[in-house]
């Protein structure tokens, strides 16, 4: 009999309450939750009685809970302080954590009696980004020290060894303290970003399973001995479901290495959980390892995978580990966790658009799912080995009792170092229990920010962990049974993260087989049709036919004009396979950067559709008696709306909505290299009840058809996103014109930066930076094009940027793997190979120049080190990046790049809130980011336009926006005129 076909996993995009349903019904008879919580009582109560001491996480989170400004500061500094390493930034960010805080008024806990007069005197000496006297100089390194000895303390609350060595040696003490404790080493905190990276760490894999190796048994089962955790994106600097491909072929020989390693010495290997997106890709390297394992070691019962409860699908997740292992003859050990993700997926999920979240959004949901998963792993014990990492007490109590209800379970329990050790010392005083410690290894000041990370997401006061320190928390509520699905308000669905009044458009997520499939489809399908050029001599007649339509347009009432955008929005919304395709084909976009600047149209035309209903209605002003005074919009006439290539739909789309939504018609002129996509969008206008006079698509060149278009006398205004080049010749032909002034809305383009100190983190700044300055081949206007990192992190953070930036595809843009597609034409490439030249001889090259052929107008991500801001006049318009470092003082750096004169988008990465704050109002940018990105501003979220050489404003997808398309009229009413106001005389 042939063994049953893979099972596949559901979409992760569910209604949550269906799943919590389905999850309760699964423990329906199989548990007593009154029972459970009973025999937790007393674990509760013991460690009440005795309380862990004033250096373990639950001491620590209940003097400064991370709600708390204190546990925050001090969550904060850990995360940050011991990677800093100039003095005078370690001070600044002391002083910016610390000084928030009140450490004073717990000096009764274990912080304070640690360094309590330091902590106390910490308001007072540190300078708060200020020079400091001498004598507060003084005061402020002694603060720090004593900062960072409490760092110290809490690393090791966190870390169990610096190296495994150390950690091995600790771990033999505690398991001599308490027999049968095991452990599982966990490396690594962050993720690969380059391929040494990830050469570094399969090495430290190696040396650490040779060293558990020296301690295990062979004569035991595999579950007695210690055993190793690995991450796999720590093994891969690509580990992404689109370059699948590539990891199956790099990464499984990689993990199959330390397989066999772990296997000879009869130690366990669990995979660790990652992201939701990453779930699939996770799943088919476990199953092409579990094969190997069955071909090269079948009596090895040591290769596991861990599975987060609070992911939606972890349920039939655990089914599909269950057939993995029965095809292959197998038993296979699974860690079962809550989850550590969650505010990165529920983010994500906001962000993409995605019909539902992948997580579930209420604590007591994912508790329902971990003792649905408990139940499920249990009775699947003939082919896993069931691990539960849990500090909750009554979620352990419930544990034992389904597994008492089974024959001869085997199993075991898990908890963090640092966490649970009251409750387990209780739980482990009963025989039989096994528990094993997840023991992060490696330097403080590496692993720290990852671990502070995870706590911050997962330390909230309605944790366990946090509740069970709190004694006014009674034991009803402690242990309080979370098998229930009540009405509770949650978080909006991601479609509904605007409010009832804009909805959200909806995206896809590429990582997802069944959401990738229409857009092939979709680019099988699609042809690129051609679209007939204007003629100069038509553009009057075309103009004429604009203000004829005008009154028509402009005397619909303006919820009705709303409503057809809106369904114009509907409309695209329901194209955006096609719509996607094509741009793919024509812009040469990537997927998804195709589907981003879909998703940004919709969103300009409901934005602009509810903006013109909000503003648009007369507003009444105060007067004297007898008097009324009303303030009206009106629409100006035609307008010319002249878009840009980098965003041949969003920008077109959001400047036509605005024209329209305000009244005014439009004579749209779409860049030269992108003509189809824009008939689209005018298409779907049209379908929507825009009449074909009130929106005209001319096509041509610039230097014609726009030009005569800019020249015609009777048009009331301009709106162009281009080269600021452009923009001067605009206005000054404006400027030139007899008759009326007309308005010129300019998005022009910007020598964009990022001002990196030493308080950031290396791996964030290096993935901010690739995505900034390459993704869309550096052709938008927000790009990065000039990163200034403070030099006592430069040389780490620039390998970094070298190595990630060598790891992106560059390619067909078709193809999903492709992270930098073409530049948009010859003339383009041929500008930025001029450039090139010229940078080659002038500065440091930090990347190599590549070897696609002009033909393909490929260029590969490219970075120079300069000596000088002062050295970057101008904007390379491509995947071209400047790196300069700095000292000194930070503000100094914002005063250069004000000097260059342009001002759209900065970036700033620091840990120091009140230097990115002061550096952010000293800058002259219209877009400052902290500590993201600088890229893909969102309608209604980050509105979006520079100043000076980058634009005339207002912003973008932003509330003063539709202001510049509308006259402003005021009507006077003199009411005594005719007989008096009444009302006064009546009042």
């Amino acid at each position: 009999m042939s063994p049953p076909p893979p099972q596949r996993l559901p979409a992760p995009y569910r209604p949550e309450a269906e799943i919590v349903r389905h999850r309760l019904q699964s423990l329906e008879h199989t548990l007593d939750w009154d029972a459970a919580a009973h025999a937790a009582t007393p674990w509760v109560a013991a460690v009440r009685r005795h309380p862990p001491p004033f250096w373990a996480m639950e001491s620590l989170l209940k003097e400064y809970p991370i709600s708390s400004a204190e546990g925050l500061a001090l969550m904060r500094l850990a995360e940050a302080l011991l990677r800093v390493p100039d003095a005078e930034t370690a001070i600044a960010l002391t002083a910016d954590q610390l000084a928030r805080a009140d450490f004073e008024g717990s000096a009764d806990g274990a912080l304070a009696r640690l360094s309590q007069a330091a902590l106390a005197m910490s308001k007072r000496l540190l300078p708060h980004e200020a020079e400091p006297g001498l004598l507060g100089k003084l005061g402020a390194r002694t603060v720090v020290a004593a900062a960072l000895r409490a760092v110290q303390l809490l690393g090791r609350q966190f870390v169990l060894g610096q190296d495994i060595a150390a950690a091995l040696r600790e771990a033999q003490d505690a398991a001599r303290a308490q027999p049968g404790l095991r452990f599982s080493y966990d490396m690594l905190g962050e993720g690969a970003r380059t391929g040494q990276d990830a050469q570094r760490y399969l090495a430290a894999y190696r040396e650490a399973i040779e060293a558990i190796a020296a301690k295990a048994r062979a004569d035991v089962p595999v579950e007695r001995n210690d055993g190793i955790s690995i991450k796999l994106s720590a093994l891969h600097p690509r580990y992404e479901a689109l370059q699948a491909e590539r990891v199956l072929a790099e990464l499984v020989p990689r993990v199959w290495s330390l397989c066999e390693q772990a296997a000879r010495a009869n130690i366990h290997l669990t995979i660790d959980a990652e992201e939701v997106d990453r779930l699939e890709l996770s799943l088919e390297v476990f199953e092409q390892l579990a094969a190997r394992v069955a071909q090269h070691h079948p009596q090895w019962q040591g290769f596991g995978l861990a599975l987060q409860s609070y992911q939606t699908r972890a349920l039939e997740l655990i089914d599909c580990v269950a057939q993995i292992a029965r095809r292959h003859g197998l038993r296979l050990m699974c860690r079962l966790v809550k989850g550590a993700y969650w505010d990165a997926e529920i983010k994500r999920a906001q962000e993409l658009g995605l019909p539902h979240y992948p997580v579930f959004t209420h604590k007591h949901h994912t508790d329902i799912s971990y003792l649905a998963c408990a139940r499920a792993l249990l009775a699947a014990q003939d082919v896993i080995y069931p691990q539960f990492a849990t500090h909750n007490a009554g979620t352990i109590a419930a544990i034992l009792q389904m597994a008492s209800a089974q024959r001869n379970a085997q199993f075991e329990l898990q908890r963090l170092h640092g966490m649970g050790e009251g409750i387990y010392r209780e739980v482990l005083k009963q025989e039989g229990i096994a528990c094993r410690v997840y023991a992060p290894v490696g330097r403080h000041r590496d692993l720290l920010a990852y671990l502070v990370r995870r706590l911050l997401e997962n330390g909230a006061n309605s944790s366990f962990v946090h509740q069970l320190a709190d004694e006014s928390v009674g034991m009803d509520q402690l242990l309080r049974s979370p098998l229930r699905l009540e009405a509770m308000p949650g978080l909006p669905l991601p479609p509904a993260l605007y409010g009832a009044q804009r909805q959200n458009s909806l995206g896809l997520d590429l990582a997802v087989d069944a959401m990738r499939a229409p857009l092939l489809q979709a680019h099988a399908a699609t042809p690129v049709p051609p679209v007939a050029l204007a003629e100069t001599a038509q553009v009057d007649a075309q103009v004429r036919r604009a203000l004829a339509a005008h009154p028509a347009w402009d005397g619909l009432p303006v919820p009705e004009r709303a409503q057809r955008l809106r369904s114009a929005a509907d409309r695209m919304q329901d194209a955006l396979p096609r719509l996607a395709a094509l741009l793919v084909k024509e812009a040469f976009k990537t997927w998804g950067d195709a589907v981003a600047e879909v998703r940004e149209a919709v969103d300009f035309l409901r934005y602009y559709a509810d903006e013109a209903v909000r503003i648009m209605q007369p507003v009444e002003l105060p007067g004297p008696t007898g008097e009324s005074n009303e303030l009206r919009l009106a629409s100006r006439g035609a307008w010319v709306c002249i878009s840009p290539w980098n965003f041949p739909l969003a920008i077109f789309t959001g400047q036509v909505a605005a024209a329209l939504a305000t009244g005014n018609t439009v004579l749209a002129k779409p860049a030269e290299q992108t003509p189809a996509i824009a008939a689209e969008a005018v298409a779907l206008l049209h379908a929507a009840g825009v009449p074909a006079d009130a929106l005209q698509l001319l096509h041509g060149p610039g230097e014609t058809i726009g030009a005569a278009l800019v020249a015609h006398p009777r048009i009331a205004g301009v709106v162009f996103t281009g080269s600021t080049p452009v923009a001067k010749a605009i206005n000054l032909s404006l400027a030139q014109k007899d008759g009326p002034i007309v308005p010129l809305i300019a998005e022009t383009g910007g020598i964009n930066a990022m001002i990196v100190d030493s308080t950031a983190l290396p791996e964030q700044v290096a993935d901010c930076v690739v995505q900034s300055a390459f993704r869309s081949a550096g052709q938008r206007c927000s790009a990065l094009r000039l990163l200034c990192v403070h030099e006592g992190i430069a040389d780490a953070v620039i390998e970094m940027i070298q190595g990630a930036a060598r790891e992106q595809v560059t390619g067909d843009p078709h193809e999903w793997r492709t992270d930098v597609g073409p530049v948009i034409d010859g003339e383009a490439y041929e500008n930025i190979q001029r450039q090139l030249t010229r940078l080659h001889a002038q500065a440091r090259p930090l990347l190599p120049p590549g070897d696609q052929p002009p033909a393909t107008r490929l260029v590969p991500p490219q970075a120079f080190e300069i000596a000088d801001i002062g050295e970057v006049r101008q904007e390379i318009f491509g995947p071209v990046l400047h790196v300069v470092r700095w000292r000194g003082d930070p503000k100094g750096v914002v005063d250069q790049l004000n000097a260059l004169g342009y001002g759209l988008t900065l970036g700033i990465q620091s840990r120091i809130d009140t230097r990115a704050l002061a550096l952010a109002a000293r800058a002259h940018i219209g877009n400052v980011y902290v500590n993201r990105n600088i890229i893909g501003a969102v309608v209604g979220v980050q509105p979006f336009g520079g100043e000076g050489l980058s634009g005339t404003g207002p912003k973008a997808g932003g509330p003063n926006y539709l202001l510049r398309f509308c006259a402003e009229r005021t009507l006077t009413i003199n009411t005594t005129a005719a007989g008096g106001n009444v009302a006064l005389m009546t009042a």
